[in-house]
C-alpha cells in the first residue's frame, strides 16, 4: 500500500436502492488540501462517513496513511469536524477545547487557544462563554480551533466555513495554508463554496450522484469545462455526466 493520506478504492455505499456512492476512486497525497464539491444529496458526507467507519462499505477499500480505515489506530492521525458541530452546551468554550486537547493526548496551553482566537477574528475571552452563549458562527469557530489545535497531520472537515461570515472566511484560509506550510498539514473537506476551492486547494473533486465526475486542479477544470468562473465549470461538468 502506497503512502497516499487518503486512498479510496472502488467504494460503493447504498442506502436501501438509494445509491450514495458508485464506485469512487481517489487519493490525496500527504500535505495536499483537496476540495471535494458537490450538490445537495450527492454523497459528499456519505464519502466523509465511509473515511471514519461510521458506515459500512459496501464494496472497495479505504486506507489512511496505508492503515485500513477500520483500525483504530489508522484514524489517530486525524482530526474531523462534523458539517452539524453541536458541542455540549454546558462546557465554556475553554473547556471544551481543553477536553479535546486531552482526548487528542496534547498539553494545553491558554496562550495557543487565544492566539487562535484572535487569528479566528474573536476576543479570547470568548472561549470563556458558555456554549449555549455563542452564536452559530462562534460555535463553528470553536470547533473549527479543536481541530487546527489537535496538531494532526489530517484534517477532515464537512462544511468548515457553514456560518462563517466573509472576514472569519478569510482568516481562516490563512490559517490553514500557514498549518500547510509550516506543518505540512493534509486537508480534505467538503464545501459548496467554489472560490474557497479554488483559492486554496491544490486539486479539486467533483462528486455527482454518487460518482467522481472530475479530479483535477481547479484550473484543469476550468480548462476542461470552460466558462469564466469555477462555478461555471462546475454547472457544465454535473451536466454532461
Amino acid at each position: 500500500m502506497n503512502d497516499a493520506a487518503i486512498a479510496v478504492t472502488g467504494v460503493c455505499k447504498a442506502f436501501d436502492s438509494q445509491i450514495a456512492l458508485d464506485g469512487v476512486e481517489l487519493e490525496i497525497r500527504p500535505g495536499e488540501f483537496f476540495g471535494l464539491v458537490g450538490g445537495n444529496g450527492a454523497g459528499k458526507t456519505t464519502l466523509i462517513k465511509c473515511i471514519l467507519d461510521f458506515c459500512q462499505l459496501d464494496r472497495g477499500t479505504i486506507h489512511l496513511f496505508g492503515l485500513n480505515h477500520r483500525l483504530v489506530q489508522a484514524r489517530a492521525p486525524l482530526s474531523y469536524l462534523p458539517e452539524r458541530f453541536n458541542p455540549p452546551h454546558f462546557l465554556s468554550g475553554r473547556e471544551f477545547l481543553r477536553t479535546m486537547a486531552k482526548f487528542y493526548g496534547n498539553p494545553w496551553h491558554d496562550t495557543a487557544a487565544e492566539e487562535l482566537a484572535v487569528a479566528l477574528d474573536m476576543e479570547p475571552s470568548a472561549w470563556d462563554k458558555p456554549i449555549r452563549a455563542l452564536s452559530k458562527g462562534m460555535t463553528q469557530k470553536l470547533g473549527l480551533a479543536a481541530s487546527l489545535l489537535s496538531g494532526k497531520a489530517l484534517l477532515l472537515l464537512d462544511e468548515p466555513m457553514s456560518g462563517l461570515d466573509p472576514q472569519a472566511r478569510i482568516l481562516l484560509k490563512r490559517r490553514l495554508l500557514h498549518l500547510k506550510q509550516s506543518a505540512g498539514t493534509t486537508l480534505f473537506f467538503n464545501t459548496h463554496l467554489l472560490a474557497d476551492v479554488a483559492e486554496i486547494c491544490d486539486r479539486m473533486g467533483i462528486l455527482h450522484r454518487g460518482r467522481l465526475r472530475f479530479v483535477g486542479t481547479p484550473t484543469a477544470c476550468l480548462t476542461q469545462y470552460g466558462g469564466t468562473s469555477l462555478e461555471e465549470a462546475y454547472l457544465r461538468c454535473i451536466q454532461a455526466a
